[in-house]
């Protein structure tokens, strides 16, 4: 923690915030896309995509999931996709799962999470979607098979939000699934025929 405080203390030194760049991030965000990934530590939108400040808004939680649209209370994921889209005016929308992800594999195991009452709750979001794909005889899938299949899984529970289903219906909207690859920095795309696959840059 004293490295992260220091790092902290000392950040305006090691950033020119007397650069037109910075000022202007004081005028406003007008972020390119809604990035929508798991809470991992491991995973950084920014260093991934090489994002500057003011170019992704973030939605982090574990898992990567998306709750259905009008679920009960209040919800950090609706509020935020609401405002990427209705004031931030955001016209793509990415959602990443990545490897060696935890909340995916508790699923796919089959963990007993009852010491982990909220975990648990959060996770029977994403756990009817990948029924199919987790139950006994449905084939042996890996870790990566469940992650990739949980990207879709939220990209249509993103299509069922009315601000996002009006957006991609005037062609004002994309919707994007990425899969990436903790140990070696890949990033799989997902296709129109529910493939992912890597792009060459």
């Amino acid at each position: 923690m004293k490295a992260l405080l220091d790092r902290a203390r000392s950040f305006k030194r090691r950033v020119d915030f007397e650069s037109g760049e910075y000022r202007k991030l004081a005028e406003g965000q007008y972020p390119e896309a809604l990035f929508i990934t798991c809470s991992d530590s491991r995973v950084i939108p920014a260093l991934i995509t090489g994002a500057r400040p003011g170019e992704i808004f973030e939605l982090r939680n574990a898992g990567n999931i998306v709750p259905p649209y009008g679920s009960p209370g209040a919800s950090g994921e609706a509020a935020t996709i609401e405002y990427a889209l209705e004031v931030l005016g955001v016209q793509d929308i990415v959602v990443c799962g990545h490897s060696h992800c935890g909340a995916m594999g508790a699923l796919k195991s089959g963990d007993d999470l009852s010491a982990l009452p909220g975990v648990d709750a959060w996770l029977q979001l994403a756990r009817p979607e990948l029924a199919p794909v987790l139950t006994p005889g449905s084939g042996e899938l890996s870790l990566s098979d469940v992650v990739q299949r949980n990207v879709v899984n939220q990209i249509a529970v993103l299509r069922t939000y009315p601000v996002v289903r009006q957006r991609l219906d005037a062609g004002r909207l994309r919707l994007h699934g990425w899969y990436y690859e903790v140990d070696t920095g890949q990033v799989y795309e997902l296709e129109d025929d529910g493939r992912f696959r890597v792009h060459a840059g």
